[in-house]
């Protein structure tokens, strides 16, 4: 079988093949930046596609293969992102938790998939696959602070250490268009769905957002949710593969919001919860009813503004309002998922700020073949990190 390097002309038909593709055409473009520290460190589309190449090697070493999944449980990082290409990159599937997620709701799922590859955040994610009884037959952490012998994560391994392995062999990509790249679920036990996604899925729905949107290499985007969910899989992570342009990973969720402000994103692909958090913090912003300055806000903000308050109000109220909220140069406002409320859809319409719904095209089923298992005691285990 020919490798992709083979025939540079052919269309891409999985995810890492375009990631390779960005790669030997815009190697040196930057094509991740995560903030760390105060500081964005910035990953070449040559970096990302190495050290992709690097983690699948070792995953296939240690016993990964096609059709096998890989669990992710982590915050928003580009290591985690770079791990579910690397799987998919064996023809494998990837599986990211909602970081918005509870611990408990966590471990109820753990407990139910029983999965054997996992890759963690770090040891409070450890502990939800203790609190499971998962067997796993491999893990991966991200952040070893607060590892020791007293926990029972000796055979655990450091993926900095894996990424940094030479491969045994120039691995092509061996995920196929038509095979599963991420699987998602929601509930646990009996109640449990799932969500499979293939590649040609993906990348056909996110060629519609390239050619609906007009997007190109020069977007600047924002990766605030970890791509666990398929819509942020078809309407961020394919188009930023498929175009080439640049994804910003923020500091951790506590700060998504300033770093959204610092960036500006010209690409933003949020959810119901995204926006309606957004209009509460602008809200609370605002001058307090009935004084001088709340009514110039409202006067500014009127559903049928008349030229004046189009032009004077857009430079006194509605731009320093989107700068604020971090979008003083989206020109793509995306909603993926569930509509907004009415009120939340006038404020940023109001704002100039047209957000256009996506569906995230879930399909959801029962997931077959999974047994619950019974699970220790949350509570207890987190008191051994005190």
């Amino acid at each position: 079988m020919g490798t992709f390097t083979d025939t540079p002309d052919a269309v891409p038909a999985s995810l890492p093949q375009w990631l390779q593709r960005q790669a030997l055409e815009h190697g040196t473009d930057v094509a991740l930046r995560h903030k760390h520290l105060g500081v964005w460190q910035e990953r070449t589309w040559a970096h990302v596609a190495d050290e992709v190449r690097r983690f699948a090697s070792a995953l296939q070493t240690r016993g990964f293969a096609a059709g096998a999944t890989l669990t992710i449980i982590s915050r928003p990082r580009p290591q985690a992102l770079l791990a579910a290409l690397a799987a998919q990159w064996l023809g494998g599937v990837a599986s990211l938790f909602d970081p918005l997620e509870t611990a408990a709701e966590q471990v109820q799922r753990l407990a139910t998939l029983q999965p054997g590859f996992v890759l963690v955040e770090g040891v409070e994610e450890m502990l939800r696959l203790r609190a499971a009884q998962v067997a796993v037959g491999g893990w991966v952490y991200l952040d070893k602070r607060g590892l020791s012998d007293s926990l029972p994560f000796a055979h655990a391994l450091d993926y900095a250490a894996l990424a940094a392995e030479r491969p045994i062999v120039d691995l092509a990509p061996q995920g196929q268009a038509l095979q599963t790249a991420f699987v998602f679920y929601r509930g646990s036990g009996r109640a449990m769905e799932e969500q499979r996604v293939s590649h040609a899925e993906l990348l056909q729905e996110g060629q519609r957002l390239l050619a609906r949107e007009g997007l190109g290499r020069q977007e600047e985007a924002l990766a605030a949710r970890a791509f666990a969910s398929g819509g942020q899989a078809r309407y961020l992570l394919a188009p930023w593969l498929m175009a080439g342009f640049r994804l910003n990973f923020p500091e951790n969720l506590a700060t998504r919001d300033r770093d959204r402000r610092e960036l500006g994103p010209t690409l933003v692909a949020g959810t119901r919860e995204t926006y309606e958090r957004l209009h509460r913090y602008a809200l609370e912003r605002l001058p307090e009813p009935g004084s001088g300055s709340r009514r110039l806000v409202d006067w500014a903000l009127a559903a049928q503004p008349g030229l004046l308050q189009r032009h004077l109000g857009d430079w006194l109220v509605r731009r320093p309002l989107r700068d604020v909220l971090g979008f003083s140069r989206t020109r793509a406002p995306l909603l993926v998922g569930d509509a907004l409320p009415p009120e939340t859809q006038a404020f940023f319409l109001a704002l100039g700020i047209k957000v256009r719904q996506w569906d995230d095209g879930a399909h959801w089923q029962a997931t077959p073949n999974l047994v619950q298992r019974t699970t220790d005691d949350w509570t207890g285990l987190q008191s051994q990190l005190a």
